[in-house]
């Protein structure tokens, strides 16, 4: 968790802000849930620790870890915007249900493959990606 720590800091003084406690906890907590968070789950889990921590703190602090590449921003068939994080994860895709918002990520080696043969025939760079299939679980299509 240092390093991610440091990564956070280094971002925040390259933009001129202000390294605060409050942003250190946020991360700090966000980095020990494996789950995936939307803002205000995090800022619910964040006020068990410090009720001084408003929402917009939480959201704001979201931000930079998206800008500094500490997180990515996934969205199912909810419609609510959620963060993983991307420190020690290998890259993953998720399956989601479009009836009861579950999700499954999937890790296969052969889809990353795939994806970067055709960036090869076509001459195209990939930066990076998501794939995310949407369909129905098992629970639901019974």
């Amino acid at each position: 968790m240092q390093k991610e720590i440091e990564i956070l800091q280094e971002y925040i003084k390259s933009k001129g802000l202000r390294n605060t406690p409050q942003r250190e906890a946020i991360l700090r907590v966000f980095l020990s849930s494996e789950r995936h968070l939307s803002a205000d789950e995090l800022h619910k889990i964040v006020q068990r620790k410090d009720c001084s921590i408003g929402y917009t703190t939480v959201y704001r602090t979201m931000r930079l870890l998206l800008e500094c590449g500490l997180c990515a921003e996934i969205a199912f068939a909810d419609g609510v915007q959620r963060f993983e994080h991307k420190c020690g994860h290998e890259h993953h895709d998720h399956l989601i249900c479009i009836k009861c918002g579950r999700f499954i990520e999937a890790v296969k080696p052969q889809i990353e493959k795939m994806q970067e043969a055709l960036a090869r025939e076509e001459g195209f760079t990939i930066t990076h990606h998501k794939l995310q299939i949407f369909g129905f679980c098992k629970n639901c299509k019974k």
